[in-house]
């Protein structure tokens, strides 16, 4: 495994350009051990980078590194690098295992069905390993697909929309052995369209928007990089009336709100207002009791960005 504080991938003013058409634009970023995603809009130029980073694409600009080498014509990655991509690339004539197998014979495994069985284990398929992959739901397709890219064992393993299709149980055991696959020192990279899913898997986050990189963290990160984004928090104390008046003659507050079950603080100074409210509430000589913040999710990033 790769050393900590190493990158196990890199892009390093990567470009990726078709024709006149700018797919990525001068995206740098190292990706750490543990699992990374992906988000934006479609078209934002997720799944070219994705592709770059596996070596299928060569890099108009920049260089892709993967491991220590460069991604692009060192076929040797390929045996320590995992794809699910997200267009339907199974046979439906195949069933499971079969694909499984097959995948770990082109990777020269010593044991190809072993290694299929391990896989099949891995994704909970095993009911239906032996069934034509044709007569499969789309999840259990992307099941399928996962099984194929982890019959190797890969360092570095990259999803593109892999929850497509699963139901709620699937997508959460899914989940379970990327974070298992993740703590055991791998690199995930992922995206999706399903916000939630990046907030609850991701221990960093990339927003992606016109194929460049609008912003990187955790979520909450994200939204602090972003000091003209207005925050929303809600506050109870043991005198809410009191406190929303002390609170609205303050310059980083911009509204407040008082309703049956607390108050309602609209802010576009996060931190101006976190090191301040409790000063004040103290000073007045109330009790808080519960201060959280009302918008604090990847959704309401995401909208922010899209928006500007």
């Amino acid at each position: 495994m790769t050393k900590p504080g190493n990158p196990t991938v890199s892009l390093d003013h990567v470009s990726r350009w078709y024709g006149n058409v700018v797919a990525v634009n001068d995206i740098t970023f190292d990706f750490q051990p543990g699992v990374t995603g992906l988000l934006g809009p479609n078209g934002a130029g997720k799944s070219t980078i994705l592709h770059l980073l596996a070596g299928f694409l060569r890099p108009s600009a920049g260089a892709v590194r993967v491991l220590g080498r460069p991604a692009w014509g060192d076929p040797r990655l390929f045996r320590r690098v995992g794809l699910v991509p997200e267009s339907e690339a199974v046979y439906g004539f195949l069933s499971a295992r079969a694909f499984a197998v097959a995948s770990a014979r082109l990777q020269g495994l010593p044991d190809p069905q072993a290694a299929a069985t391990r896989a099949i284990a891995w994704v909970g398929l095993e009911a239906d390993q032996d069934r034509p992959m044709k007569g499969y739901s789309k999840g259990m397709r992307q099941r399928a697909k996962i099984a194929a890219a982890l019959v190797h064992d890969p360092q570095v393993l990259i999803l593109d929309e892999p929850f497509n299709g699963t139901d709620p149980r699937q997508r959460l055991q899914l989940m379970a052995l990327l974070r298992e696959m993740a703590a055991e020192g791998r690199t995930i990279i992922f995206s999706s369209h399903i916000l939630e899913e990046v907030e609850r898997l991701a221990d960093e986050v990339l927003v992606i928007l016109a194929g460049q990189l609008a912003a990187s963290g955790d979520f909450q990160v994200i939204r602090r990089l972003m000091t003209d984004r207005p925050h929303s928090f809600s506050l109870l104390t043991t005198d809410d009336r009191r406190v929303a008046s002390l609170l609205i003659g303050r310059p980083e507050v911009r509204a407040v709100t008082v309703a049956e079950e607390g108050l309602e603080v609209h802010t576009t100074d996060y931190a101006a207002f976190t090191a301040c409210v409790a000063p004040v509430i103290r000073d007045a000589g109330v009790t808080l009791l519960q201060l959280r913040p009302s918008d604090e999710s990847l959704e309401s990033v995401f909208s922010y960005l899209v928006r500007r």
